[in-house]
This record gives C-alpha cells, sequence and structure tokens, in this order.
C-alpha cells in the first residue's frame, strides 16, 4: 500500500510467469485424480499450474496470481484483463486498486482454504508431501494433521519431517512422480 509501483514492478517481473507450463509432477497428480487415487491437492503455489495439468480439487493456501480483485469495489478481474490494464499501478474501472489474490506478508490464510485442506488430510490413507522444503508455516504444519501411517516425503534435500515419513525419496517430485505415475499410466 506505500509503494504500489515498487510492488507492481516486482510482482510483475518476479511472480508472474504466463509461459510457465506444468511438469510431470502437475501432469501425475492430475493423473492420480483422474483415475481415483487422489483427492486433492494443498499447494503452496499461485501459478495455476496444478490446475492447468488437468487436476480439479486444488486447495491454492497462498493464492493464485490468475485472480485479482478491486479493493474499492470488489469487481474481479482476470490475469490475463489486469496485465491489459496500462500504468504501472492496474486500478478498476471504479478508481481502485487491484490486488491479487495472494498471500501477502502478514496476511492470513483464507479460512476456507486451509480448513478443506486440514479436512482432507486428516482423513487421507496416504499423504504424499512433495516438492517443499517445509520450512515455510502454516503450511508446513499440514503434515501434523495426518493421521494415518503411510507419510511420504519427496524432495531433493532432507526437511525436519524426515524422520517421521514411512517412505522418503531424495530425488526431484517430477522424476519420481513420472516414474511412479506417468510410466504407468
Amino acid at each position: 500500500m506505500r509503494k504500489p509501483e515498487l510492488f507492481y514492478k516486482y510482482y510483475k517481473e518476479n511472480l508472474i510467469c504466463t509461459e510457465a507450463k506444468p511438469n510431470n509432477a502437475h501432469l501425475a497428480l492430475a493423473k492420480l485424480e483422474q483415475v481415483g487415487k487422489l483427492k486433492a491437492i494443498a499447494t503452496q503455489n499461485i501459478d495455476n499450474l496444478h490446475q492447468m495439468a488437468g487436476s480439479k480439487d486444488v486447495f491454492e493456501l497462498h493464492g493464485s496470481v490468475y485472480r485479482n480483485n478491486c479493493m474499492k469495489c470488489g469487481k474481479y478481474y482476470s490475469l490475463e484483463d489486469m496485465l491489459k490494464i496500462p500504468g504501472d499501478v492496474p486500478k478498476c474501472s471504479c478508481g481502485g486498486i487491484l490486488k491479487p489474490d495472494v498471500v501477502l506478508y502478514e496476511e492470513g490464510l483464507n479460512e476456507y482454504v486451509w480448513t478443506s485442506a486440514i479436512k482432507y488430510i486428516s482423513r487421507a490413507d496416504v499423504l504424499i508431501v512433495g516438492g517443499t522444503s517445509l520450512v515455510v508455516y502454516p503450511a508446513a504444519s499440514l503434515v501434523n494433521y495426518y493421521r494415518g501411517n503411510k507419510l511420504v516425503l519427496i524432495n531433493k534435500s532432507a526437511t525436519s519431517y524426515d524422520r517421521k515419513a514411512n517412505l522418503v525419496i531424495h530425488d526431484a517430485i517430477g522424476k519420481v512422480l513420472k516414474e511412479a505415475v506417468l510410466d504407468r499410466y
């Protein structure tokens, strides 16, 4: 709010990447959902890649750059519409500043998204946690809601939760899920 020009310069240059495409991990998770083996995805990513891959039940803990709302009147703008607005700070037709639907520092997570992620995790037979160092809270604490005994961690490096997992794979999640899912379905 204090420096909207600086924020939007950074936001447009560093957080929006319209050329990004789903990788093998995104595609494998969508395939698992399609065949009925995956109920939902909770992600910290704000890039919409899970949806682009075909996943339907995605809980975006930190929101998405693909949704924007006027802070004055609440009008919705897609990413495409927001990027077409001239000027350094995108403004609504009412004159209000548009805010991307992403969780910024010191903002709370969306309550519905958070409680939905907890609900799915606490009821899961198997929980796969991948591609995260598990150091960003409160998202990292979601693992603690899992009540099952089939916790799988897939990450290139060790995490503080490795000792709690039933299976730990230190490798790229895209590579692992390609071999485990895409090469089999």
